[in-house]
């Protein structure tokens, strides 16, 4: 199983109410005009690694609404409607319920708990790793380990270090045997059995890059980073992240992304 093959995506506009969206720290608001033209280039990334993109119209009643990977997780074998953690992104898995429909003859819900997609890592063979955080509690966690074996899929908690907002905020897989993470989380001990690379002390949000095919997208406020990716032999394309990481975005909670047979 390759994890990163990708020929369709789904994506939603960002609507004007995304500068006021949630946030870990007290950075301040982005603009929109930057938001729009980070998600546009991300989008434009996704395309030339050879992904087709579906937008979703905005939806501005969810200032989140933008990151779609929160909300729900889609495999070739099907999709999942989560739980987010959040009060104010309870309802978006709703919203996403009728696109899902139309691509996956089965789509599951969650029965209880909470789950970020943010906080789920898929990895070769069907392993999945589910980051118990503030927004994925462990009913949960326990409900999405369920529902993936319906799927076919080995779903296992991941402890993350206080204070990391998701799993995958901090670590992100980049070949079917290497995973990119944090000095906190790879001394967690979590992914033993796997390469790790560890980004630099001080490019924590790094950590966070997204493999489509054969290219790596990636944040371009992380020179380090980068060099380390370049010499592993990665293919590059850096975007620019200014804007969204002011409202704790990453690579990959801007689409949901599957193999989908041709």
């Amino acid at each position: 199983m390759r994890v990163f093959d990708f020929n369709r995506a789904i994506a939603r506009t960002p609507g004007e109410t995304v500068i006021h969206g949630l946030r870990a720290g007290d950075q301040p608001d982005p603009s929109f005009e930057g938001v729009l033209r980070e998600h546009a280039a991300y989008l434009a990334a996704l395309r030339s690694a050879g992904v087709e993109v579906t937008l979703l119209p905005a939806l501005p009643e969810f200032p989140d609404s933008m990151f779609v990977e929160d909300p729900a997780l889609v495999f070739p074998e099907g999709a999942i409607l989560l739980r987010p953690g959040a009060p104010s992104r309870e309802h978006e898995a709703a919203h996403l319920a009728p696109e899902l429909n139309s691509h996956f003859a089965e789509v599951l819900d969650l029965p209880e708990g909470h789950a970020d997609g943010g906080d789920v890592l898929l990895t070769p063979g069907g392993r999945v790793f589910i980051g118990l955080s503030a927004r994925t509690d462990a009913a949960g966690a326990a409900a999405l380990i369920r529902q993936l074996d319906r799927l076919g899929y080995k779903g296992e908690i991941a402890h993350t270090p206080p204070g990391t907002l998701h799993l995958k905020t901090a670590s992100s897989l980049i070949d079917e045997e290497t995973i990119l993470a944090t000095e906190a989380l790879a001394a967690s001990g979590v992914f033993n059995g796997f390469r790790v690379l560890t980004v630099p002390a001080g490019e924590e949000g790094g950590a966070n890059v997204l493999r489509a095919n054969a290219h790596l997208l990636t944040g371009n406020r992380y020179p380090r980073t980068l060099e380390m990716l370049d010499r592993f032999g990665a293919k590059l394309i850096p975007l620019e992240v200014e804007q969204i990481s002011r409202i704790d975005a990453g690579l990959t909670c801007m689409s949901l992304r599957w193999w989908a047979g041709v």
